[in-house]
């Protein structure tokens, strides 16, 4: 069983930055990949950005050049490094796993509000 821990979520301006944190723990040896989504009230969640246990990258291409994934394996830590933040970037950004069984774990979410 895998858990997923999301932290750094708050309230930022325009224009700021944030840096998000997914600590995972359990069967790490399972997890295929790991990627943060986001959610907004009314809608579906949408990928962000994932990354592979062989460490290649999917982004959202509306949020490439501003957001970077990244991950720490001595951590079992995933980082998402979101630059330029815009309102519309407003969301609970949700941490998930995809592991070796076909399954994916969800962490509970961090909400980001980007308003001046």
């Amino acid at each position: 069983q895998v858990q997923l821990v999301e932290s750094g979520g708050g309230l930022v301006q325009p224009g700021g930055s944030l840096r998000l944190s997914c600590a995972a723990s359990g069967s790490i040896s399972s997890i295929k990949s790991m990627g943060w989504f986001r959610q907004t009230p009314g809608a579906e969640r949408e990928l962000v950005a994932i990354i592979t246990s062989g460490g290649s990258t999917i982004y959202r291409d509306s949020l490439k050049g501003r957001f970077t994934i990244s991950r720490d394996n001595a951590k079992n830590t995933v980082y998402l490094q979101m630059n330029s933040l815009k309102p519309e970037d407003t969301a609970i950004y949700y941490c998930r796993s995809h592991i070796a069984n076909g399954m994916d774990v969800w962490g509970k979410g961090t909400l980001v509000t980007v308003s001046s």
